[in-house]
């Protein structure tokens, strides 16, 4: 078992790692930048290690620092959380270098399932369903335009490397074909080093379900359940919520088929997220393969809510080399849990905010209601890291209480000192 957790990210997550590894007797170390010093992450470990100056690429990003406090430490185990190092191949294959665990997924399982196109032919060849598309022939203009054309409008450009909506583009006539390539290409090599594209078709208003999945070294693979994450702005989640609602039961055990056989195809090894695109409704709704977040999602709460499980325990566990505790049939959903994220960000121009919390006070402690935080009053938001303030979770027998609870305890926070989205 594991005995001593380097935990290679800051914030909520890290505490939330914490206090599951507090609970198991499991040993944290943390990592932290100048401008976390003082973070609560830091002051709740075990002990915690200085990886350098503010800016993420000089310290949570370098994964020579991270592997290194990790043996400075006496760390056996790294686990990335989400962001930052968790979907990155090399370092997955650094940690196996060092003879350091890393809690997730291999390097190889991460490289295939991080290009989109990979992923795509991955699980098609495992009979999960995908979008129509193309890779086009070649990177130049004229080639992507005649993928385009070959998929029909409307079609959505992508980029093959990342997500979150960078490097994607809309295309609905044949004028807009030419600009749409030119403007995914540099925003996806900017944004992930690579500008190469590939087309879509475009689903029309599709919902956004995804499932929690989890693999273990024996290969059992189960699913956790779905959840819906289809309330977003400019392609990044708000609210997401578990089960998905409004979803008819011959579908649901479709997509809980399709995304395990999605992580059998690649022999998939601790928890994962398949995600899907839906369109229509009732039993004649139709889904697609969208790609495969290979890490913790920052979700994950609607479903321990629902489900009674602890995922995170549950990564520690099977990247021990342990078969996963649970079968199939112990997995149940109860009620309905919806996650809503507080963001310090102007609203309407939906733009991060940076600066110092004046006053933070989270709701008081209620039934069904769960909050993650990574923050504490006089703590500054600053610019290089993302601007989520907290995670309100809440818990119902039914999704409308649920919703009640929720839209309670998001009125009861107090946050002073920058713009926050809890009044958009």
């Amino acid at each position: 078992m594991i005995r001593r957790l380097l935990i290679a990210n800051r914030g909520e997550i890290a505490l939330r790692i914490i206090r599951t590894c507090r609970r198991m007797g499991v040993q944290t170390v943390a990592v932290y930048s100048d401008a976390d010093r003082d973070a609560p992450h830091v002051e709740a470990a075990d002990e915690a290690v200085r990886l350098g100056p503010a800016p993420a690429a000089e310290s949570y990003l370098k994964i020579d620092a991270v592997i290194e406090a990790a043996r400075a430490s006496g760390a056996d185990a790294i686990h990335p959380g989400y962001g930052f190092l968790s979907e990155n191949a090399a370092f997955a294959r650094a940690c196996e270098a060092a003879g350091i665990v890393f809690v997730g997924p291999s390097a190889d399982v991460i490289d295939r399932m991080g290009s989109k196109t990979a992923a795509r032919e991955a699980v098609r060849a495992g009979g999960v369903p995908v979008v129509p598309g193309r890779t086009a022939a070649s990177q130049s203009p004229a080639a992507i335009r005649e993928a385009v054309e070959a998929v029909g409008l409307p079609a959505l450009l992508k980029a093959v490397a990342g997500g979150g909506g960078k490097g994607m583009r809309t295309v609905r006539s044949a004028g807009e074909i030419d600009a749409a390539i030119g403007a995914a290409s540099r925003e996806a090599e900017r944004a992930f080093g690579d500008g190469t594209l590939y087309v879509e078709r475009l689903i029309a208003e599709p919902r956004h379900v995804e499932v929690q999945v989890f693999g273990d070294t024996a290969g059992t693979v189960l699913h956790l359940f779905e959840r819906d994450c289809s309330l977003q702005r400019r392609h990044q989640k708000v609210i997401e919520e578990a089960p998905a609602p409004r979803l008819a039961p011959g579908v649901r055990a479709r997509l809980h088929a399709a995304a395990v056989a999605a992580a059998r195809a690649v022999g998939y090894v601790n928890a994962g997220t398949v995600e899907f695109l839906l369109e229509g409704e009732g039993e004649d709704a139709s889904f697609y393969f969208l790609e495969m977040n290979t890490r913790l999602q920052v979700e994950h709460p609607v479903t321990e809510m629902v489900t009674g499980l602890d995922l995170v325990e549950l990564q520690l566990v099977v990247a021990s080399g342990a078969p996963l505790p649970i079968r199939q049939d112990d997995v149940a959903v109860r009620g309905h849990a919806i996650e809503c994220r507080v963001y310090a960000e102007d609203a309407r121009r939906l733009l991060p905010q940076s600066g110092r919390l004046v006053h933070y006070r989270e709701p008081p402690a209620a039934e069904g209601l769960r909050l993650d935080a990574g923050v504490r009053r006089g703590q500054r938001i600053t610019v290089h890291y993302d601007p989520m303030i907290a995670k309100l979770v809440a818990h119902g027998a039914t999704r409308d209480q649920a919703i009640e609870r929720a839209i309670h305890g998001l009125r009861h926070y107090e946050i002073l000192g920058l713009r926050h989205n809890l009044r958009s």
